[in-house]
């Protein structure tokens, strides 16, 4: 089933991943994407300047084997899944960063330079926008 959502930049966190390879809940019973999710909440709390992008939860990405997964979206830009997070605020910190970039570009392509070091070596795939192809 679908729920519509606003559209608009968003970060879009599985809900259901684990904590990491070995772990699959914390000792409260929640997922790690579930705890990656209140985190970026935090974060936007803490600083405004990441609040332009929607935190939005769902179960299942399908990249369980890379864990803590996010898809970053925003209309008629390149869409990217990331993956293989810890669900802390360091990492929350770093998605919200480049979503807030990928936001304000024009097609979605973020220069390296500008990627926060957080989620270098997280990329698994590159999704063009509905009608449109990359170059």
């Amino acid at each position: 089933m679908l729920l519509p959502v606003e559209p608009g930049p968003s970060v879009v966190v599985c809900n259901t991943c684990r904590h990491s390879a070995e772990v699959r809940e914390d000792e409260d019973g929640r997922r790690g994407g579930a705890v990656l999710a209140e985190a970026m909440r935090a974060a936007q709390a803490a600083d405004p300047a990441l609040q332009g992008v929607a935190v939005q939860e769902m179960p299942c990405l399908f990249a369980c084997q890379r864990h803590c997964t996010v898809a970053i979206r925003a209309p008629g830009k390149l869409g990217y899944v990331l993956g293989d997070f810890a669900p802390d605020a360091e990492a929350a910190r770093a998605i919200l960063e480049y979503a807030v970039r990928h936001a304000a570009s024009e097609e979605g392509q973020v220069p390296y330079r500008e990627w926060p070091q957080g989620v270098k070596g997280h990329f698994i795939t590159r999704t063009p926008p509905e009608g449109y192809l990359g170059t």
